[in-house]
């Protein structure tokens, strides 16, 4: 792990993004509320917040940081779902993985939720894909 303990605490903001691409039916079930499983996006905004405060737990090299803000947004799109991190610390590294992370479970939780609606008649799925998850912008000293 590299060594931090000599950098100056400062303010930090990352934000990240990526989607996932479903079926046409299947982002009307979420926009309607129909979803078996529960509320998608708010389930999903639930995860995003754990995978940002557990983000060492899973990458190994990163520290320990104190997360001082975390927002989660969606957009629904006629068949994706975009999701946006954004996540503020005020430390001695940045907080662009915890971002990423925050969009990778706040997808896969969607993928989680809705797989029953997107599996074809051998159990595959065809169409959905996460894709395009990237830092947005990194910020510090803002």
């Amino acid at each position: 792990m590299v060594d931090i303990s000599e950098k100056p605490d400062v303010t930090r903001r990352a934000r990240a993004a990526g989607e996932i691409l479903l079926s046409r039916p299947t982002i009307e079930k979420i926009r309607e509320g129909e979803v078996e499983k529960g509320n998608v996006l708010a389930t999903a905004r639930v995860a995003a917040v754990m995978a940002v405060k557990r983000t060492p737990d899973s990458i190994p090299l990163c520290h320990q940081i104190p997360i001082t803000g975390i927002d989660v947004d969606f957009e629904l799109g006629e068949d994706t779902i975009s999701a946006f991190v954004e996540v503020r610390s005020v430390g001695k590294t940045g907080v662009e993985m915890e971002a990423l992370s925050g969009v990778s479970a706040a997808l896969l939780t969607v993928w989680d939720m809705v797989k029953s609606a997107e599996k074809d008649a051998s159990g595959n799925y065809p169409h959905t894909a996460i894709r395009d998850i990237r830092v947005l912008e990194k910020v510090k000293g803002y």
